[in-house]
C-alpha cells in the first residue's frame, strides 16, 4: 500500500466524528483515529450496535485506554440526524474532522417514513449534508487557514451512474430510475458538497473570514462489507468477486479516508478534491466538476432544509 495510516502523527487533543463508525470502513476509520489518541464520535443508528463497537474497538486496543463515544443518528430521519449535531455541540466545542461515512448502495426503492425521500438519496447525501451544516459552526471555529478542520464524504466510483444531468431535479427520487441511478446521484451528490464546501470555506474559499475548512470526497474501492449483503444484487456476483479477489477488507477501505481527514500528506492543494484508493488524486465525473450543478444542487437542499424546518 502506497499510504498507511500507521504513519498518522499523535492526534491527542483532537476531536472527530465518524457516521456509520460501528461497523465497515466507518468503524476501521473510527479505531484509527482512537488508537492515535483522538478523542471520537461513531454514528450509529443503533445504539446497541454503537456501543458493541466501541467495546469491541476497547478489546482490540491491547490495554491502552482509548477514547470513543457512541452518537445516535438515523438517517433515515433527519430530525434524529440535527438532534445528534445538538448532542454533538452540547459535548464538544471543536471538531478537528468529520467522516460522513455512513451509506447504503443499490437498494430497492423504498421512501423515508418520516421525510419523504428516497432512502438512498437521503441516506447518503442529505443526511450529510444536514449533518455538515449544523457542525459548521464548531468546525469554522475549529479551523484556521494554518490548521484547518476536515471535512470528507465517502463517495463512490459509483458517481458515473447518475442519471443524465447528473441531478435530476425533475425526479429527485429517481422514480423513472434503478437501482444503479439512485445510487449514483447520491454518491454524485457527495463530491458536490465536498466541492461547495470548499468552494465556502476552503483555501481561498468565498468566505475569507472563515477559509478553515478542507474537504475531500474519498471513494474506497469495492470493500467486502454489510453495504454489498445489502445491494438488491444476486448473491452469487457478489460470491464471484470475493473468490477473485475484487474485494479489499474494510481496513484497507479506511486508509484514503484517513490521509483526507488527518493525514499530513494532504495538503492545501488537494482540498475540493477527489481520491480514489490509495490517497491518489483522480478525475470524477463532468458532472461532478460542473459548478453550475454544484451550486443548483447546494441551493435545493439549502431550500428543501428550510422548508421542513430542519436548519
Amino acid at each position: 500500500m502506497p499510504y498507511n495510516p500507521s504513519t498518522l502523527p499523535s492526534l491527542k487533543g483532537a476531536v472527530f466524528l465518524v457516521t456509520g463508525g460501528n461497523t465497515g470502513i466507518g468503524y476501521h476509520t473510527a479505531k484509527h483515529l482512537a488508537f492515535k489518541g483522538a478523542r471520537v464520535y461513531i454514528g450509529s443508528r443503533s445504539l446497541k450496535k454503537g456501543d458493541d463497537a466501541v467495546q469491541k474497538m476497547k478489546s482490540e486496543a491491547a490495554g491502552v485506554e482509548i477514547d470513543v463515544h457512541v452518537l445516535h443518528m438515523d438517517h433515515m430521519d433527519l430530525f434524529s440526524v440535527v438532534r445528534a449535531a445538538t448532542e454533538f455541540k452540547s459535548k464538544e466545542t471543536k471538531l478537528n474532522g468529520l467522516v460522513n461515512n455512513a451509506g447504503i448502495m443499490a437498494t430497492a426503492f423504498q421512501k423515508s417514513d418520516t421525510d419523504g425521500f428516497e432512502a438512498q438519496w437521503q441516506t447518503n447525501y442529505l443526511a450529510h449534508w444536514l449533518l455538515t451544516w449544523h457542525l459548521l459552526d464548531t468546525l469554522t471555529r475549529t479551523g484556521t487557514p494554518e490548521a484547518p478542520a476536515r471535512v470528507v464524504n465517502v463517495t463512490s466510483n459509483g458517481h458515473n451512474f447518475a442519471p443524465k444531468g447528473g441531478i435530476d431535479f425533475q425526479d429527485i427520487d429517481q422514480t423513472k430510475g434503478g437501482i444503479w441511478s439512485r445510487y449514483g446521484m447520491s454518491k454524485l451528490g457527495n463530491i458536490l458538497h465536498a466541492k461547495k464546501l470548499n468552494y465556502l470555506y476552503g483555501p481561498g474559499g468565498s468566505d475569507k473570514e472563515q477559509a478553515g475548512i478542507w474537504t475531500a470526497a474519498v471513494h474506497p474501492e469495492a470493500i467486502d462489507t454489510e453495504l454489498n449483503t445489502q445491494a438488491d444484487v444476486p448473491g452469487f456476483i457478489q460470491s464471484t468477486l470475493r473468490c477473485f479477489g475484487v474485494y479489499k477488507t474494510p481496513d484497507q477501505g479506511s486508509f484514503t479516508s484517513l490521509f483526507a481527514v488527518a493525514g499530513p500528506e494532504f495538503e492545501k492543494k488537494d482540498s475540493g478534491g477527489y481520491f480514489v484508493p490509495v490517497a491518489k488524486s483522480a478525475t470524477p465525473s463532468a458532472y461532478a466538476k460542473n459548478e453550475k450543478l454544484r451550486d443548483e444542487l447546494w441551493d435545493w437542499t439549502e431550500s428543501e432544509m428550510r422548508a421542513r424546518k430542519l436548519i
